[in-house]
């Protein structure tokens, strides 16, 4: 298939800006995956499409400050004293991190850089490739709090506004440090109504993938079978997989919330529908004519134009049906993106 196959005009004015103050108060596109009938609702609708015995699985990934704007320090020419941005995309140990640095050219092996007026100091270790470094810091203190002192919240560059309160890029189970990215299909839900969920007889599962920033990375191959994924650390635990196996066997459905969730599930699964237990990395890249073997919903975001995102989701729902869905979400002035409305597919 051809990477253009999956376009559809997005007029600019309806990439949301800011998260709404009332999460559970967005809009809703339900869509069914089998026959592409559209409903319209809000996010707290979700409860009259689960029912008792049914499974939702949650990302518990937290976003860090991984946004870190300091100057170089060490320079053989004029750029001593140059400004740059690191962008934190994987912890390596204690003290090492793999990030993207811009301007890259700029960061040579031994290049050195300081943040905070001197409280913290990096070094690059290696280059990865352009714009990618292996960097070590050095820091008096604990790292979290540097972190949080320095660091801004890594929001996606189509979103220009400054977000006020940085829990809000947050969802309200998160838990497990590691994210650049939110999980963001989880922003909607608040503690209510999670609670709602539960006294229906809906299970809660928890799973963990530290979403890097290849997830936004454009498609820039014209046949998506030469596109390659980006790695991405999860962790699934023996218990919610069995549990997982169980809800199945007894006719439950498995609804994953955000995509992050299906690339973990989808990536534990056997060629019979039973999902294991694994820690390690994922690339798996998913996209039509896939058929998901562990997840019969979802709930997620809408996403960008010819991205892996929307190739992801049409493996469940199918091409056509998904590209009606958000045309018919353009036509009805939904909020696109990472603060935008929301769709269940099942």
């Amino acid at each position: 298939m051809n990477t253009k196959d999956f376009y559809y005009e997005l007029p600019e004015e309806l990439i949301a800006q800011t998260p709404l103050e009332d999460r559970a108060a967005s809009r809703l596109l339900k869509l069914d995956k089998n026959s592409g009938e559209v409903e319209h609702n809000t996010f707290r609708d979700i409860l009259k499409y689960l029912k008792k015995g049914d499974c939702i699985v949650m990302n518990d990934s937290r976003v860090i400050p991984a946004r870190l704007y300091g100057v170089k320090i060490n320079d053989d020419d004029d750029a001593d004293g140059a400004e740059v941005e690191f962008l934190l995309l994987k912890r390596i140990d204690v003290n090492t991190w793999e990030v993207i640095l811009k301007p890259g050219r700029r960061a040579k092996v031994g290049s050195r850089f300081s943040f905070g007026e001197g409280k913290l100091f990096a070094e690059v270790l290696d280059i990865v490739e352009e714009g990618k470094r292996v960097v070590k810091f050095e820091f008096d203190g604990i790292w979290e709090e540097v972190l949080n002192e320095l660091g801004e919240m890594p929001l996606p560059p189509y979103i220009k506004e400054k977000l006020i309160d940085n829990e809000r890029y947050q969802t309200v189970y998160s838990k497990v440090e590691g994210s650049a990215a939110a999980p963001t299909a989880g922003l909607h839900f608040t503690e209510e109504l999670m609670k709602q969920v539960e006294d229906m007889g809906v299970k809660i599962l928890f799973l963990t993938l530290h979403v890097g920033l290849g997830t936004f990375r454009p498609v820039t191959a014209e046949e998506i079978e030469k596109h390659h994924m980006h790695a991405e650390e999860f962790s699934i635990t023996e218990e919610v997989a069995q549990e997982i196996n169980e809800i199945r066997a007894n006719g439950g459905r498995i609804v994953a919330i955000g995509t992050t969730s299906v690339r973990v599930l989808e990536s534990c699964v056997t060629d019979d529908g039973k999902v294991f237990a694994r820690t390690g990395e994922t690339d798996i890249f998913l996209y039509p004519p896939y058929k998901f073997r562990a997840v019969d919903g979802l709930i997620t975001n809408f996403h960008l134009p010819e991205s892996t995102l929307v190739m992801l989701v049409s493996c469940l729902a199918g091409r056509e049906n998904i590209l009606n869905a958000y045309n018919e979400a353009v036509n009805e002035k939904y909020r696109f993106f990472s603060f935008g409305d929301a769709m269940l597919i099942i």
